[in-house]
């Protein structure tokens, strides 16, 4: 009989108890017991745990948010980090670790499987969708449809008033969520890290379009975006990162207020700016991020099972398949130039 042990790092997004429920409900039926692991990493540096039976996971697979708490702890980054984290595995009884995270998390868990041999799986999750290796992340439909909607309301609050509405999107490094809730939402730019256009081409698109009789305009704005002139300059909107964050990421947020006050300055039209910030993690998951995180979840209990330790969980195509979790986490998934040139056929 295993042990299992589940944990949820980095930032929360909607699904994470549907890959919970999975893991347990798979494990369970093969006779194994399972253990949560509280506040992701720190919880094995601490050695805090949970039961995980059939009434811990019950009603959990539409919640959003996890049941076993998440933290951004880096035992890389903490005292003896690692050599707790080995320990409190080992005391605690168990023989294997479902790690679901993003870039962070997951580094985490290749690191210590390649170095100190820890078995562990992986479970790919964030709202980003920038995880390589996989078609998909299981949060991201969730947040595009939130960013979506939201576009859709701006909208018509926009043509109402004759204004330029920026919403400010999640999406540090990447921009998938800006530009597929833009193509979604029909917004008229936007702007992201890896296809940075200018201040200046952006206004110009605005005014072509009021030059037609479009009074209103949506733009969308990765919170990764730098704004971009046409001078060469470059400049990010970010604060210090925060000591809680062990991972080094800086404080993002504040790009959409910035672009907003550059495009009523140069264009003269009147702009207000929305910031959706963690609206994008929180609630319900859509049907198809709760259907794919219980694949998620049942695929890293059968790699546990067939002790494929290393490996991940990850989307190709229509299939569920395992991929090693050092290919994961080498490089981040990048919007490519043929998406964004989807997006771009509608601006202006």
């Amino acid at each position: 009989m295993a042990l299992v042990g589940v944990l949820t790092g980095g930032g929360d997004c909607p699904g994470l108890n549907a890959v919970i429920r999975a893991v347990t409900r798979r494990s369970l039926t093969r006779g194994n017991e399972v253990v949560g692991v509280r506040d992701g990493w720190r919880g094995l540096v601490e050695g805090r745990f949970m039961e995980l039976g059939p009434r811990e996971i019950s009603g959990i697979l539409p919640r959003g948010g996890t049941i076993l708490g998440t933290t951004r702890t880096n035992p890389y980054k903490t005292e003896d980090g690692v050599q707790r984290v080995l320990q409190n595995f080992e005391s605690a009884g168990l023989t294997a670790l479902v790690a679901i995270g993003g870039e962070d998390t997951l580094g985490v868990a290749s690191r210590l499987h390649a170095e100190e041999q820890l078995p562990v799986v992986g479970v790919p999750k964030t709202i980003d969708n920038d995880l390589s290796a996989t078609d998909y992340t299981f949060g991201f439909d969730t947040a595009v449809w939130i960013a979506t909607e939201a576009i859709d309301r701006l909208h018509t609050t926009a043509e109402s008033h004759n204004r330029v509405m920026v919403l400010e999107v999640m999406g540090r490094h990447t921009g998938w969520i800006a530009v597929m809730s833009g193509i979604a939402g029909g917004a008229d730019v936007i702007l992201i890290p890896e296809q940075p256009i200018t201040v200046e081409d952006a206004c110009e698109e605005l005014r072509r379009r009021h030059e037609r009789g479009k009074d209103f305009s949506i733009v969308v704005v990765s919170e990764g975006y730098e704004l971009t002139y046409a001078s060469g300059e470059t400049r990010a909107v970010a604060e210090e990162a925060r000591a809680s964050d062990q991972f080094g990421h800086v404080r993002l947020g504040g790009v959409g207020d910035a672009l907003a006050q550059e495009i009523e300055e140069r264009t003269g039209f009147e702009t207000r700016v929305t910031v959706l910030g963690h609206v994008q993690r929180g609630g319900s998951p859509t049907p198809r991020d709760r259907v794919l995180a219980t694949r998620y979840g049942l695929k890293a209990a059968d790699l546990v099972h067939e002790e494929r330790w290393g490996t991940m969980a990850a989307l190709h195509g229509d299939a569920i398949v395992e991929v090693p979790l050092a290919d994961a986490v080498a490089e981040q998934k990048t919007v490519p130039p043929a998406w964004y040139d989807v997006a771009r056929a509608f601006f202006g």
